[in-house]
């Protein structure tokens, strides 16, 4: 069953443009591992500090293999300490009927 991961970062807007290429290097990364679908980044209206990117995945295992793989704590230690914090996730069951 298809998940999607929500990932949301508060990014300080004098850390906007070091932040940029980390999510792209991310992006692109991710484009290429088994099971990623599809991904977007989005940045909120009212607090535009704060951005969520959501991307979609075959299954959780798959999610879960990307978010353990070394390539990606890489660059997600590199954001870490460029925001000062941890960044939240949340996985959910994509299409499942209530």
């Amino acid at each position: 069953m298809t998940v999607k991961a929500f990932i949301k970062r508060n990014v300080p807007a004098d850390k906007a443009k070091d932040m940029v290429p980390l999510f792209r290097q991310m992006r692109t990364l991710a484009m290429e591992q088994h099971g990623y679908i599809s991904g977007e980044t989005l940045r909120n209206v009212d607090q535009p500090e704060e951005y969520l990117v959501i991307s979609v995945w075959n299954s959780s295992l798959d999610w879960q293999k990307w978010l353990e793989s070394r390539q990606r704590q890489a660059i997600q230690e590199k954001i870490d300490d460029l925001l000062g914090g941890k960044t939240e996730y949340s996985l959910y069951h994509h299409g499942v009927a209530v």
